[in-house]
């Protein structure tokens, strides 16, 4: 057997053993990802809504620390900010 024939065999094998090991192998885990369409749902149950703001990009690097600092995320910080800001009105 040539070479060029050992090597396209070698690469069978490991195409063989990468698709018999499935993507949970290569830390795409099923059960840790959820698509994008069961992800709306999710939210919508929980009476969330997409809501698209351009910020100031000092503004949004102090929001992103504060979520940092507080260990929660950054939706949760700008729902915060802003209640407490129209509360205060």
């Amino acid at each position: 057997m040539k070479k060029t024939g050992l090597a396209k065999s070698d690469a069978k094998k490991l195409m063989g053993k990468m698709q018999a090991a499935g993507p949970a192998a290569f830390g795409n885990s099923p059960l840790t990802t959820i698509d994008k369409r069961e992800q709306r749902k999710i939210d919508q149950g929980l009476g969330l809504v997409p809501f698209a703001v351009k910020l100031n990009s000092e503004l949004v690097r102090q929001l992103q620390e504060r979520a940092q600092e507080q260990g929660i995320s950054l939706n949760d910080v700008v729902a915060m900010v802003i209640s407490k800001g129209l509360s205060a009105e």
